[in-house]
């Protein structure tokens, strides 16, 4: 099931549109908000939505946190600490990849919760929490920005949300091997009408086939390769 989203006590107005907008871009939908800030159609919130702006924002729920724990498998994100399995407020936590393997095995309605700008959530609202993701990050400054966050995340656990069936189809279309071959057999009459050394064609053509089988050309690469031969050979031709 399609995660929802949460957001705990934000303060600006801008962060929440920055979510929603990232919500958007990678197909989630509905958004609940705890104690949130003025949302008005003038606030930066629907000046930071972009399309968002049009269905995720205006539809949010503002609930309370208790709905959230009762409502849902609950997963809270937070920085991560030096905490161990003696002290495990925030541990053990899962990063947002994992995530994606654990929560598509689970048929259970759950709920991404983020929290507020400075501290984020506090280890009241952790110890009520069923997971904790993390992001990691520098340990020099691992602390994010709750947008930056959000979108990370949300990034990263787009297969558990995004339509496929409305992306383009950018898969590539490996040529056939009757085209490929045809330019090997091009690229050596090429080489013969240069007067390349003897000795060292072998070499060269088994150079050009690791080349192009690593590429994995298309059909329209092969025929664009082949144009730039012949018109090199009709040069060489004049």
């Amino acid at each position: 099931m399609k995660p929802v989203v949460a957001v705990v006590d934000a303060e600006t107005s801008g962060n929440v549109g920055t979510i929603a907008r990232a919500m958007k871009n990678f197909g989630f939908e509905d958004l609940y908000l705890v104690n949130p800030p003025d949302l008005h159609r003038d606030s930066e919130a629907y000046g930071f939505a972009g399309q968002a702006r049009e269905d995720v924002l205006p539809n949010a729920e503002i609930v309370t946190f208790d709905y959230l724990v009762e409502n849902f498998h609950t997963v809270g994100f937070t920085s991560i600490t030096n905490e161990d399995a003696r002290k495990h407020t925030r541990f053990p936590f899962r990063t947002p990849d994992e995530l994606v393997a654990s929560l598509s095995d689970v048929e259970t309605q759950t709920c991404l919760v983020f929290g507020r700008e400075r501290v984020g959530l506090v280890n009241e609202e952790l110890e009520r929490i069923d997971e904790v993701a993390s992001i990691p990050a520098s340990a020099d400054y691992p602390s994010l920005n709750l947008g930056q966050a959000a979108t990370v995340a949300l990034y990263e656990l787009q297969d558990l949300a995004r339509d496929d069936s409305q992306l383009p189809d950018v898969s590539t279309q490996r040529a056939d091997e009757a085209e490929i071959e045809a330019f090997y057999d091009h690229f050596g009459e090429f080489l013969d009408d240069l007067d390349y050394p003897g000795e060292k064609k072998p070499k060269t053509l088994r150079m050009m086939r690791r080349i192009l089988g690593r590429a994995h050309p298309t059909g329209r690469e092969v025929n664009t390769l082949r144009g730039i031969l012949r018109r090199a050979q009709r040069k060489a031709d004049d």
